[in-house]
């Protein structure tokens, strides 16, 4: 027994031993030969670990004004435990609804949320409803917190705002197709906002630290910190005033013909520095998830049309190029039969004999198969079609943009082809960069919409340069190609483009209206769906702006490019050249020699005081009008260095245009009194030529108008007030006449009706 007792000992003792030394080899391998690896185990389970968002970049226009930029957002969170606990759920949940218009039955579930062992949960968020909020939202939610804290008389009522970065866009729709958007989890999705993201984004930074087991930070513990890297920021080419009168212009049109879509395109010829872009319908990029579906497709870089008769243009710079289009040569207008199809013009039976020029501006078929297709062989035109940049990408910044195709296979084809209708497919963007080049003396350029990206620490700027594609016709070609195209908007008794003229510009342009293709008529075409589009520059012997607009579809009775398009492009380029200060031709030196005056030049008078404005005008024997209560002169009419007679107005703007009262505009010119109109964001609508005799404050259609009566240079015209005597003089709106007067007039028609075949 006792020799049993001993064995059983040393074997107990020998297995104890064993384990021993296997716990001293155990440890002694996970101390000193994997030390390493668990002490950097060891330290990422006391690691804490902190993200620092990067800020993104802004988007600005051409002058500094913000399109885009971050701003505080707030994401609401509840606590399920704590609210059931107090016994609010449904307070809450009717709550959040009202204000977030989340579905009860999905807060419901949030607020009343259990994990597995059937406990609440302390931490839930609402999703995309209660995610970056702004401001506003976020003062209603503590509103309501508030009341529920009153209620039951606790601190914490389970509701909570976690404060972030959001995406803001203070102009809300305008520039919407273009900028794109930011959804609510970060991710650019379109226009500048993801071609840009790299640029835009920046780099997240962070915080590492070492903490204890409740969760303090050591005080000797080790810190990595990486700062974040705001992103850059971003400067368009485009102008926000421009942007305005862009979008302002095709909203009336869509409001009056009710197209599917319609897009304008405005641009400088001499850099193709685009100075406004918008499709409508658009929407709001601070409530995407509002808007319809496809209603963030940029119609203007992805769009494929067929052009119709804007695309004439190339087939002219082609034929004088080529020294085969002699305007004062005659041509038998009305059809061609060719390659089995008869072809029209879009008046059966054309106009007789007429010359090239009265084709031209008639828009007649005939005149470009006879130019196109007789005249110069198809290989040749589609060698002018290529340089001008058809078929091939513009190169704009903006993703998405598509190619266009230009191809023939049949003679009819070949002849279709002159006009711009049959197998052509281009976008807006290339039909502006090919004006352009007509506009510019001749060069294509590479169209641009990046002015700069700027590093916001080092401050160093990418600038974009104007960029010259290639040279595509001559300077002398160019310069004829624009007086003849001139004729077509001059020319009031048979000029299609008729409604684009303005008074005192000199304007090139054509129109353009494109039969769409179907698959229910044997002709291939719809007999009542047309595209119709204007496009066109000035003025002629200085080309400062070109102008595009195309419309799909529009509704009524005989609409074309003429009676659709020309008028908004009227619109815009009119704003925009008084805008950007330029001068009509020989208008000013016409007017003075009319009143016997001399002419001066408008002093530049922005932030200064009202006063010393007053009295540098005063010096200077200038009338004056201060329009707004402000102390401080924010704008001027006209604007600084713009030639004026001495009898002229200047008009000193000392408040935001939606607070300005409509001022007195007796004596103006039509130049200065449409620009006060401008800023006063009313439709003008003028009677006679010359100088402003009277106005009236009336309602057209439930919209508020402002209508002018002129008279040409007289005695006829109501002299200003002395210097300074019309300060105080601002018209009420409603005033001489009232507000239930009905102005009248409407755009004229054209001479240009829809083709019956292509």
């Amino acid at each position: 027994m006792t020799k049993r007792i001993k064995l059983r000992t040393l074997l107990i003792g020998g297995i104890m031993t064993l384990l021993f030394v296997i716990l001293l080899g155990r440890v002694y391998f996970v101390q000193v030969v994997n030390a390493d690896l668990w002490y950097e185990r060891a330290k990422d389970s006391w690691a804490a670990f902190q993200k620092i968002p990067a800020t993104r970049g802004t988007i600005t226009d051409r002058n500094g004004n913000v399109l885009a930029m971050d701003v505080a957002g707030y994401t609401v969170a509840v606590n399920p435990e704590i609210i059931n606990k107090l016994g609010i759920a449904d307070q809450v949940v009717s709550g959040l609804h009202t204000l977030l218009g989340k579905e009860q039955s999905e807060l419901r579930d949030a607020v009343t949320k259990k994990d597995e062992d059937g406990k609440y949960y302390r931490h839930r968020e609402l999703g995309r409803e209660g995610k970056k909020l702004d401001k506003e939202m976020e003062e209603k939610i503590v509103a309501f917190r508030e009341e529920l804290q009153k209620l039951t008389d606790e601190k914490d009522v389970g509701i909570y705002l976690i404060e972030e970065q959001k995406r803001y866009y203070p102009n809300d729709r305008r520039a919407s197709h273009l900028l794109g958007y930011v959804n609510k989890e970060g991710e650019a999705v379109t226009g500048m906002e993801l071609s840009l993201n790299e640029e835009l984004a920046g780099t997240d930074g962070k915080l590492v630290y070492e903490r204890d087991g409740r969760q303090v930070q050591l005080s000797n513990g080790e810190v990595e910190y990486v700062p974040a890297q705001d992103g850059s920021n971003v400067a368009l080419t485009i102008d926000r005033e421009i942007q305005y009168y862009v979008e302002k212009a095709i909203k009336e049109a869509y409001d009056k013909y009710k197209p599917k879509s319609i897009t304008a395109i405005a641009a400088d010829p001499n850099t193709m520095e685009i100075l406004g872009m918008a499709n409508y319908p658009n929407y709001n990029p601070n409530e995407y998830w509002t808007m319809k579906p496809g209603a963030d497709y940029n119609y203007a870089v992805r769009a494929l049309l067929e052009p119709g008769s804007t695309f004439k243009t190339v087939t002219l710079a082609a034929a004088v190029e080529e020294g085969v289009f002699n305007p004062d040569e005659t041509y038998k207008s009305g059809s061609r039969y060719i390659g089995g199809r008869t072809i029209n013009d879009h008046q059966r039976g054309g106009w007789g004999t007429i010359t090239f020029l009265e084709g031209l501006k008639r828009s007649s078929n005939v005149a470009f198969i006879e130019l196109g297709y007789n005249k110069m062989s198809t290989e040749t035109l589609m060698k002018y079609i290529t340089a001008f940049g058809f078929g091939a990408k513009t190169g704009l910044e903006i993703g998405g943009e598509s190619t266009g195709m230009v191809k023939y296979r049949y003679e009819s084809e070949k002849a279709t082809l002159t006009y711009g209708q049959g197998t052509v497919q281009v976008t807006p963007i290339q039909q502006v960069a090919a004006i352009a080049a007509i506009a510019n003396g001749g060069k294509l350029m590479q169209p641009h919409i990046i002015k700069e990206i700027e590093d916001p620490v080092t401050k160093k700027k990418q600038v974009t340069q104007p960029k010259v594609v290639r040279e595509v016709i001559t300077e002398d070609t160019a310069r004829k190609v624009g007086e003849y195209l001139e004729q077509v908007v001059s020319d009031q008794e048979i000029g299609t483009g008729k409604n684009a003229y303005i008074e005192g510009y000199r304007v090139a342009g054509k129109t353009g209206t494109a039969q769409k293709v179907t698959s229910s008529n044997k002709s291939g075409y719809a007999d009542d769906k047309y595209i119709v589009s204007f496009i066109g520059y000035a003025p002629v012997e200085n080309p400062q702006i070109v102008v595009y607009v195309v419309a799909d579809e529009p509704e009524g009775d005989s609409v074309g490019g003429g009676s659709v398009a020309a008028p908004v492009f009227k619109e815009i380029v009119e704003q925009s050249l008084r805008y950007m200060g330029v001068t009509p031709s020989n208008a000013i030196k016409a007017e003075a020699a009319g009143r016997k005056d001399r002419v001066l030049t408008a002093p530049d008078l922005t932030e200064l005081k009202v006063s010393q404005a007053k009295s540098e005008l005063k010096a200077n024997a200038m009338t004056y009008e201060v329009v707004g209560s402000g102390t401080t002169v924010l704008q001027q009419v006209p604007k600084p260095g713009t030639a004026m007679a001495s009898f002229q107005r200047i008009y000193l703007i000392t408040e935001e245009r939606s607070k300005l009262p409509v001022p007195n505009v007796r004596g103006l010119s039509l130049r200065d009194a449409l620009e006060v109109c401008s800023l006063l964001e009313m439709r003008c609508i003028t009677e006679g030529e010359g100088f402003v005799t009277s106005q009236m404050v009336a309602k057209q259609q439930g919209e508020r108008v402002f209508k002018l009566v002129l008279e040409p240079p007289g005695e006829a015209i109501v002299q200003p007030e002395p210097a300074g005597s019309a300060a105080a003089t601002s018209e009420p709106a409603g005033a001489a006449g009232g507000e239930a007067a009905q102005a009248g007039g409407e755009a004229g028609t054209t001479d240009e009706s829809p083709p019956p075949s292509g």
